[in-house]
C-alpha cells in the first residue's frame, strides 16, 4: 500500500508528465493513437505494464483515442504508484 500524496506534491510532479492533468481526484490524459489499430495495441501495450506494476487504471477506448484515468482506490487518492504507471504509459 502506497501513502496518498498531498495536492501540492502531485502538482509538482504531474509537470514532468506533458499531457496529463490532475483534477483533484484522478490523474488524466488522452492519447490520440491514430485508427482502431494503434489503439488496440496501446490499449494491450498499457495493460502489460499495468500488470508488471499490479496497478491498473481505467481504461476508455474510442476509434482513435485512449483516455486513461487513475487514481489508488486503496488510499482513496493519488500514490507515487500512480506515478509510476504514468511514467510507464508515457514510455510506451
Amino acid at each position: 500500500m502506497s501513502d496518498v500524496l498531498e495536492a501540492d506534491a502531485i502538482r509538482a510532479q504531474i509537470g514532468a508528465h506533458p499531457g496529463w492533468t490532475y483534477d483533484g481526484s484522478v490523474l488524466a490524459r488522452t492519447f490520440d493513437r491514430g485508427d482502431f489499430n494503434g489503439s488496440i495495441a496501446f490499449v494491450n501495450a498499457i495493460a502489460a505494464a499495468a500488470n508488471r506494476l499490479d496497478h491498473h487504471p481505467d481504461i476508455e477506448l474510442s476509434w482513435n483515442n485512449v483516455t486513461i484515468r487513475t487514481s489508488s482506490h486503496d488510499v482513496k487518492g493519488i500514490s507515487a504508484r500512480d506515478f509510476a504507471l504514468i511514467t510507464a504509459i508515457d514510455a510506451l
